[in-house]
């Protein structure tokens, strides 16, 4: 039985560990907090991404910050420690391009390779295999862990450089956050209309109007599900930042990510931005006055 290594077991890498293991992999991971619901799926503690490393070829790894991701690779108990030719290492976290790639010299300089990853679902997209993995980075090294990657998601996609991963990632997430505030602008004025309403749902979403966030935090607008939260506002704030960054070397106009940067804020302001599903965006909408033109 292959071991695969997963170090930052959150959100999205419960689902994929479990993913993994309903494929026959055995897992080893990694985060600071509790592993208890990584143990309950049968995946395997470990004490350090070090540890991990020195006993797996492949290691996925999905931390928060840039400063999470510098520690796991190059901390008292990071990477670097246990790095070795052959071995492929995934950081699937989205963080700023220069970031992630000034780990790549330093495993390199060990034999090991970096790659630029990136996962397109939110944690119940994953859990159903229906996320999207982005890969950038050694051409050889993305084919070698393809079958990994198969274990736990039906699509791979490999961009080319490194870095490609995350500007892909970049340009999804863009249209995540307009599509949601979109969404919540339309159900505030659909719930109005007098009409069946999981019928109105359904013909938006098979239709010209429809998209992926839609089809799935429409119903939840409509019911006021907001729980459990599979993705808040203040999480696409992480994305905000690093999208502007980019348009501004690019010279890019983002004038709609400019008005859904002012919603997010708001959700966040109302205090809604953690403890809710990004679909109480729909709250946020109905709290603003009607503008006349």
């Amino acid at each position: 039985m292959e071991t695969v290594g997963f170090v930052g077991v959150g959100k999205i890498g419960l689902p994929i560990s479990e993913n993994l293991i309903k494929s026959g992999y055995r897992v080893l991971g990694y985060r600071r907090g509790s592993l208890a619901d990584f143990e309950k799926i049968g995946g395997v503690p470990a004490k350090s991404p070090a540890e991990i490393g020195a006993q797996c070829d492949v290691v996925l790894s999905c931390v928060p910050t840039a400063e999470a991701m510098d520690e796991v690779v190059n901390g008292p108990q990071g990477l670097i420690h246990s790095a070795r030719p052959g071995q492929i290492i995934v950081e699937l976290g989205s963080h700023p391009v220069p970031a992630k790639e000034k780990q790549v010299a330093p495993l390199a300089s060990k034999g090991a390779a970096y790659l630029d990853g990136e996962v397109s679902g939110t944690p119940g997209m994953v859990a159903a295999r229906k996320a999207v993995i982005y890969l950038g980075g050694d051409a050889e090294a993305a084919k070698k862990v393809e079958p990994v990657i198969k274990g736990f998601a039906d699509m791979c996609l490999y961009f080319g450089p490194f870095g490609a991963a995350t500007k892909v990632k970049l340009v999804n997430n863009l249209l995540v956050a307009i599509n949601i505030a979109a969404t919540a602008e339309a159900m505030a004025l659909g719930l109005k209309a007098g009409v069946d309403v999981d019928l109105m749902i359904k013909a938006i979403a098979s239709g010209s109007g429809g998209s992926t966030q839609f089809g799935i935090r429409a119903p939840w607008m409509a019911q006021r599900k907001f729980q459990p939260v599979q993705g808040q506002a203040a999480l696409l704030f992480h994305y905000f930042h690093m999208i502007e960054d980019w348009a501004d070397e690019t010279g890019t106009a983002t004038p709609l990510l400019n008005r859904a940067k002012e919603l997010y804020q708001k959700c966040v302001d109302m205090g809604l931005g953690e403890t809710h599903d990004v679909a109480v965006m729909i709250d946020v909408i109905n709290s603003l006055p009607r503008e006349k033109h």
